[in-house]
Formats: C-alpha cells, sequence, structure tokens
C-alpha cells in the first residue's frame, strides 16, 4: 500500500516513515501543503496522513481542496490541535479518521490498514480466494490449514493482489504500491518476490494461485479473458 505523509516536523515525519515501511508500505513524504496537493495530483495514494498545521498554509485547506476535486483517497489527520471543534470540521471536511499527537505508531497503523479497508473494494476483514486466506489488519495469511511465514514485503505484495482479486497487476502497480517513487524501475526486485511468494503458496496448495500473464502483469485468483 501507498502513503504520503504531510508532515513539516522532519524528524516526527522520518520516524513515521520508517515504522510505516517495516510494516510494508510505501512512503512518500512532504513539508509543506502546496507540495503535498502536488503530490496527490501526480501520484494515486491509498492513504494520506496530514497533519493541519502547515508553514505555508492550513492542512484543512488542503483537505478541502482534494475533496473539492473529487478525490477521494482516504485521509487521516494527525495532530497536536485536539480540540473538538478542529475534530469536528476535519470530519466534516471529509477527513476519514482524526488522530491527536503524540500518535502511538501501532495504533496509527491499525487505523490506516481500517480506512485503506473500508475503502477498497472488499471491505471485509478478512480476504479469501479458494484455499487462500488473508487477514490484513492481523498481517496474517494461510492456505488450507497452513500459516505463511511472510516477511513484511511479502505480505505487501500479497494483500495488494488479494485486494484486487480477479485483476492483473502490472508490475508498475507493483512498483508503486509496495515500493514507492524511489523505486529502480529494471530492478528485478518484483520477479524475486513473486517467485518467493509462489514457493511458499505453493509448497501448501495443489493450484498455482498467482499467475503470470504474459507482458501484463500478475493475477491472483481465476482469471477470465
Amino acid at each position: 500500500m501507498k502513503l504520503l505523509i504531510i508532515e513539516d516536523d522532519q524528524t516526527l515525519a522520518k520516524n513515521l516513515e520508517q515504522v510505516l515501511v517495516k510494516d510494508g508500505f510505501a512512503v512518500d513524504t512532504s513539508s509543506t501543503r502546496e507540495d503535498g496537493l502536488a503530490q496527490t495530483e501526480i501520484n494515486e495514494y491509498d492513504c494520506v496522513v496530514l497533519d493541519i498545521n502547515l508553514p505555508d498554509g492550513s492542512g484543512f485547506d488542503l483537505l478541502a481542496s482534494l475533496r473539492k476535486a473529487e478525490n477521494k483517497t482516504p485521509v487521516i489527520i494527525v495532530t497536536a490541535r485536539g480540540q473538538v471543534e478542529d475534530r469536528i470540521k476535519g470530519l466534516n471536511l471529509g477527513a476519514d479518521d482524526y488522530v491527536p499527537k503524540p500518535a502511538d505508531s501501532n495504533e496509527l497503523t491499525a487505523r490506516i490498514r481500517a480506512v485503506i479497508r473500508r475503502n477498497s473494494q472488499s471491505a471485509l476483514p478478512v480476504l479469501n480466494i479458494g484455499d487462500l486466506e488473508v487477514k490484513p489488519a492481523e498481517h496474517f495469511a494461510k492456505v488450507g490449514n497452513h500459516t505463511l511465514d511472510l516477511t513484511a514485503k511479502e505480505f505487501a505484495v500479497l494483500e495488494y493482489l488479494a485486494q484486487h482479486n480477479g485483476q492483473i497487476i502490472t508490475r508498475t502497480m507493483l512498483m508503486e504500491h509496495i515500493w514507492g517513487s524511489d523505486f529502480e524501475t529494471f530492478s528485478n526486485v518484483i520477479d524475486v518476490y513473486i517467485r518467493n511468494l509462489r514457493r511458499k503458496l505453493e509448497k501448501h496448495s495443489k493450484v498455482s494461485l498467482i499467475k503470470t500473464i504474459r507482458g501484463k502483469g500478475y493475477i491472483l485468483g481465476k482469471y477470465e479473458k
């Protein structure tokens, strides 16, 4: 999943980025309202984590601009401004959640996953594809009765494929949503992760769950031309 953090406190933004990357997210950061808004216009994000007090304007104005442009990306406001009036204003402008600072990283990660799940095509807390079961909120996956031992990035790839069950996912989509904008286009890392996932899935399944569609990408589940 790909996130955008709009936060002018560089130390806080960096610490949050490290926590989320470790948890399998691809993360872009911005420190100003103008740059943050520009990022949302050229990139597709699964969630925006937004501070209100920015050096060149209010995060409330940025949120209002997003919704006016019919950008429905989930937005979580994370700010030291915890007054009830600010929370009401943010929610009325279209925020999906509101977390006061200092935010617990585990709670924030859980809230991010929750709003992404609510916004996805499948709002179910459990994704089932054949004998594969994926629980995004718990970072848990199993095939039949066998729990899969996956790294954070392996789980992120599997989760993204599962959330788009039956759809072709291109290499570019995986690059952008799992590794972010700094990913090296010609790296073979995606092939490595897909190969490792296949090996772990097929160890416990009689069918090939991840299929390669030549010249197009990858698909999890049944593919109909």
